[in-house]
C-alpha cells in the first residue's frame, strides 16, 4: 500500500501519510511523494485547497529514528554532511511548497506530530488538532538540530523566547497548549476533526482563489519584515485581483445584496 494517499473531494485534495504501524513516520517514499503531490496539486485549477493529515491516529512521528538506531550511520546513513545535507534539502522541499503554494493549506491533525511531522504541519496555513494531540519539536532528544523549516516557522508563529524554549527542551505539549500559543488553530473532538477540516477547506476551496493565493504570497512577504517590498507586493496582488472575474462578481454581489458565487478566475 502507498505511503501516501490521496483524495480530491468539492476541490479539495486531502494527502493522508499512510505507514499507521510507524506513527506515519517520513519514508523515502512518503517525501518523494509528497515533493510530486504538492506541486502538482498547486497547479490545479480543481483544486482550491490541500488537507495534510495522518492515518491511524497519529499525524507524523518525523523521521525513522528506529532507522536511524540500526545504522551505524545515523541519520546520515553513512554518507559524507555535504552529500546528507544536499539530499536532505531536496526532500526538505515540501514545506516551501505547503508554505508556498498558491492554494490554502491545512494540516489536519489527529494525533501526536514530532520532529519534522510538526515542521510539516507548521508549514501549512491552518492547523487544526484533536484534543489532546501531543506536539513537539523532539529532535534534542535524539541529539539532531532539526529540519524541515520548523525553526522558521515555529520561531514567526510563537516568538524566538517561547521557539528556542520549545526547540531546546523538546517538551511535549498538547494541542490545548499550541492553541492558546498560536501554534494551533482550532482544537476539536476527535470525532470532529475531519469534518472541521473539511469544513474550513471547503470554505477557501469554494472562495475566490486566486485572490487567495496572492493574499497568502503578500503574507509570506510580510513575514520577511520588509515594509517596502510589503507595500509592493501589496501594490501588484491588489491590482490583479482588480482584474479577476471574482472580484467583478463580488462587487456585483454586494450592490445587489447576495453573496457571491466564486468560480476561482
Amino acid at each position: 500500500m502507498s505511503d501516501l494517499l490521496e483524495t480530491v473531494e468539492d476541490g479539495v485534495a486531502t494527502l493522508t501519510m499512510n505507514r499507521p504501524d510507524a506513527r506515519n513516520a517520513l519514508s523515502r517514499d512518503m517525501l518523494e511523494a509528497l515533493n510530486e503531490a504538492v506541486p502538482r496539486l498547486a497547479g490545479d485549477s480543481n483544486v482550491g485547497a490541500i488537507v495534510l493529515t495522518g492515518a491511524g491516529g497519529a499525524f507524523c512521528a518525523g523521521g525513522d529514528v528506529k532507522g536511524f538506531a540500526s545504522n551505524e550511520g545515523g541519520a546520515n546513513h553513512g554518507r559524507s554532511v555535504e552529500s546528507a545535507s544536499f539530499d536532505l534539502r531536496k526532500r526538505m522541499e515540501v514545506s516551501r511548497w505547503l508554505h508556498d503554494c498558491p492554494k490554502i493549506t491545512i494540516a489536519a491533525i489527529p494525533g501526536a506530530a514530532a520532529g519534522a511531522g510538526l515542521s510539516l504541519a507548521l508549514a501549512c496555513d491552518f492547523r487544526i488538532a484533536a484534543k489532546g494531540a501531543k506536539l513537539t519539536t523532539a529532535f534534542m532528544k535524539v541529539g539532531l538540530a532539526g529540519d524541515f523549516g520548523g525553526t522558521y516557522f515555529l520561531t514567526n508563529l510563537v516568538g524566538t523566547a517561547k521557539a528556542r524554549e520549545l526547540y531546546f527542551t523538546s517538551d511535549v505539549i498538547l494541542a490545548e497548549e499550541g492553541e492558546r500559543l498560536g501554534i494551533i488553530n482550532k482544537v476539536v473532538e476527535p470525532d470532529a476533526l475531519a469534518s472541521a477540516s473539511m469544513e474550513m477547506a471547503r470554505r477557501f476551496a469554494s472562495g475566490p482563489t486566486l485572490t487567495l493565493g496572492m493574499m497568502k504570497h503578500s503574507l509570506n512577504v510580510a513575514e520577511q519584515g520588509d515594509l517596502s517590498l510589503s507595500l509592493d507586493t501589496e501594490a501588484r496582488h491588489q491590482s490583479a485581483s482588480a482584474t479577476t472575474e471574482d472580484h467583478k462578481e463580488a462587487a456585483k454581489a454586494f450592490v445587489e445584496k447576495r453573496a457571491p458565487v466564486f468560480k476561482g478566475r
